[in-house]
Parts: structure tokens; C-alpha cells; sequence
């Protein structure tokens, strides 16, 4: 019986063993393969109003009906603060401490206003995006490009 019960805890022991070595083996696959299929959030230039509706006649008004649309595609709200927004000439806004809702979308005004949950104001007094063609450029706070829109022709 004693070479018996020797035996199975050899089995055991062996068993275990193998186990721990398996197991150990695949904790780091399997840590790194959720990583490769982690998703960053996503945030989007979705619409550009770039040529104000209307006569231009650098009224606030006017100015405010320049803008871009910013949206959250995830499900979780994501953090703006010291993300910019460019044209092509290097006109920049620059995000404070605004935070975009899950699903939701920002529109950001050129001309001056308050500062609502869906509206910002770049509070311009002039014209940032070209009617005919510019480029929109989202960054964000590392400074790597994270979306960008183009219309028309470039000069």
C-alpha cells in the first residue's frame, strides 16, 4: 500500500506541477492578448458647419454659425482637458476642463458665448475655418492626432 500511495502522490505532485507551469505560461498570453484587443476611446470630428449660414458680417452671430462637432462614440464619458482644436493655418482651442458625455456631441462655436454641457465658445472675433478648404485637426492631450476633417481643394 505504501508504494501504492507513493505513486499517486508522485501523480499528484506531477500534476500539479505541470499545472503551475501551464497556468503560469498563460497568465501573460493571456493578459497581453486583452490588451491587444483593449479600445481606445474613440472621439470624432462628425459634422463642420465651416461657411456661417447667411450674410458674413463678422456679427457674433454670424461667427457662431461657424463650428465643429465633436462626438464620443464610446459608452463612457472621456476627459477633454488639454486637447486642442486646429485649422490649417494653426488657429488653436484648446480644451479646459471639459469632460464628453458617452454617445454624446460637442459643438464648438467660434464667436463668444456661455459655455453649456453640448455648446463651447472659442469666443473669436473672426473667422477660423475656410469656406472653400481647411482642415480640421482633433489632438489630444499627449498631442497625438486623434481625428481629422477635410474640405475642399487645397491651395
Amino acid at each position: 500500500m505504501s508504494s501504492a500511495s507513493s505513486s499517486v502522490r508522485r501523480i499528484a505532485a506531477t500534476v500539479l506541477a505541470a499545472g503551475a507551469i501551464v497556468s503560469a505560461a498563460a497568465l501573460p498570453a493571456s493578459a497581453h492578448d486583452g490588451d491587444r484587443h483593449q479600445q481606445r476611446p474613440r472621439v470624432e470630428i462628425s459634422r463642420v458647419q465651416a461657411d456661417s449660414p447667411g450674410r458674413e458680417d463678422r456679427s457674433n452671430r454670424s461667427l457662431n454659425g461657424e463650428w465643429v462637432e465633436i462626438t464620443n462614440t464610446t459608452r463612457n464619458p472621456i476627459s477633454l482637458r488639454g486637447w486642442t482644436l486646429r485649422d490649417r493655418d494653426g488657429n488653436r482651442y484648446r480644451f479646459d476642463n471639459i469632460r464628453i458625455g458617452g454617445r454624446n456631441t460637442l459643438r464648438i462655436h467660434t464667436g463668444v458665448g456661455r459655455d453649456t454641457r453640448t455648446d463651447l465658445f472659442q469666443d473669436r472675433r473672426d473667422y477660423v475655418w475656410d469656406n472653400r478648404s481647411d482642415t480640421a485637426t482633433l489632438r489630444d492631450d499627449r498631442g497625438r492626432t486623434v481625428d481629422t476633417a477635410t474640405w475642399g481643394r487645397r491651395r
